[in-house]
């Protein structure tokens, strides 16, 4: 594991290029995890992205759901591999890390802006948007503040 703590967007993006990655390959997890601790200087991953990262592996199935219950004459394999990973990371934070799905969609649209085709994030916003709204998410630091 990486010593050092990364800034989130760094950690978060780290995660998200790892995770890009091993959809070329058919890698478990710890292998992911140790090839990117052997070889990967330039991106490490930190323990805030193993988190994430551990959270899509353990949940893979439901947040696929998520995704394939809300496409429109689309199919899952129809995605661009960007969206999809990004989604797939952005929907494990806000579920299962750090419930603050404003900023997980923040990330996950800079993340597609940054790697995926031009429109793409415009999909990503979306999709993402209507899983906040459909179950009902709302970030804990909002509600803490409510009941403050």
């Amino acid at each position: 594991m990486h010593n050092n703590t990364l800034p989130r967007r760094e950690a978060r993006e780290n995660a998200f290029l790892l995770a890009f990655s091993a959809t070329f390959g058919d890698l478990a997890l710890e292998d992911v995890l140790a090839l990117n601790r052997e070889q990967d200087e330039e991106h490490p991953v930190d323990t805030y992205g193993e988190l994430l990262l551990c959270a899509y592996y353990d949940h893979s199935a439901e947040v696929d759901d998520l995704i394939r219950d809300r496409l429109r004459n689309w199919t899952m394999e129809r995605l661009p591999r960007v969206s999809l990973t990004a989604m797939r990371i952005a929907l494990a934070e806000m579920l299962y890390v750090e419930k603050k799905p404003g900023v997980a969609i923040n990330e996950a649209v800079e993340l597609t802006k940054k790697y995926g085709d031009e429109e793409d994030y415009q999909f990503v916003n979306g999709l993402l948007g209507s899983v906040v709204r459909d179950l009902n998410l709302v970030d804990e630091d909002a509600v803490a503040a409510e009941e403050g």
